[in-house]
């Protein structure tokens, strides 16, 4: 590639660049005029395929991670007693000043980022939610809400947070399931951290754990839109307020069940949505009385009988 310039020392324009060393330089007395410290390697040129590796690029900086992805750690044990026994030696010594060194905040992220994949991992939760329950736990930990508090129950209420943040219904049952930890306290941590962090999370609605429930439970899509109408008319009437979202929810999924004719039991229903029999039969009651929805149910299981 020839440059339009002269040379400083003779006045040359027969110049040439050289792409792997970055520099521009005269052909006819040699001198280097121009120095471009380009980088055109692999991972810059952006020539590489799928099936190549791309061997100078690093992994993407993660705020799941405890430092991002960017520490560089000494090994893994597994790879240091690898080698011969002196050198083994001296990476442990070394590997063992590096956790010494760091810093009280640093590894509780380690640990509490390690949980934090766990129970997401558990629950099936989008990156998104990840990052978002990883951000709010920093948060906590860099203004010492944490101190008092379990770190699974605070790492489980702000993942809770961020699924109420970004409208993805879990319950605070499937909460303490994935994190071995009650309930009441995973609640009690996700009021105290709402509060503290000033967070404004919607309401959830019945409607959010329709499709969910109603994929695990292998229901039909008119069913699901048989719930959703139920649901609807369970509003005007004013069915769905000061009730929990996912008793009503599922209890809107059990009678349009019966209506298409995909009878599920009460406990099937029950233990998808987490809550208890008795909730399914008191949020079923509730609905068929007060949308006049008997007479309907009454029909169908007087056909469901005569087919049978």
């Amino acid at each position: 590639m020839t440059y339009v310039k002269k040379c400083p020392e003779c006045g040359s324009i027969n110049l040439t660049y050289d792409p792997h060393l970055g520099e521009v330089i005269c052909n006819d007395c040699g001198l280097v005029v121009e120095e471009k410290m380009v980088d055109t390697g692999i991972d810059m040129q952006g020539k590489f395929d799928k099936g190549e590796k791309k061997g100078r690029g690093g992994a993407p900086i993660s705020i799941q991670k405890f430092d991002k992805g960017l520490t560089t750690n000494v090994g893994e044990i597994s790879d240091i007693y690898k080698l011969d026994s002196k050198q083994t030696r001296k990476f442990l010594r070394l590997k063992k000043w590096q956790e010494r060194v760091s810093t009280s905040i640093e590894r509780n992220l380690r640990l509490a980022m390690a949980e934090l994949r766990v129970i997401a991992s558990y629950l099936n939760l989008p990156n998104v939610v990840r990052d978002e329950a990883a951000r709010i736990y920093n948060y906590v930990l860099q203004r010492g809400l944490v101190r008092g508090r379990s770190m699974e129950s605070v790492i489980a209420a702000c993942l809770y947070t961020a699924c109420r943040s970004y409208n993805i219904p879990r319950t605070l049952d499937e909460m303490a399931t994935a994190s071995d930890v009650e309930r009441k306290e995973i609640g009690r941590t996700y009021r105290f951290v709402i509060r503290k962090l000033g967070i404004r999370v919607q309401q959830s609605s019945p409607k959010d754990y329709i499709s969910r429930f109603s994929s695990v439970l292998k229901l039909s899509p008119k069913t699901q839109n048989e719930a959703l109408k139920v649901l609807k008319d369970a509003e005007k009437v004013e069915l769905t307020s000061g009730r929990g979202p996912a008793g009503i929810a599922a209890a809107a999924l059990y009678v349009a069940a019966l209506m298409n004719d995909e009878k599920k039991t009460q406990r099937e229903v029950a233990d998808i949505a987490g809550i208890t029999e008795v909730t399914i039969r008191n949020r079923y009651k509730e609905l068929i009385e007060r949308l006049g929805l008997e007479e309907k149910i009454k029909q169908k299981e007087k056909e469901m009988s005569k087919k049978k």
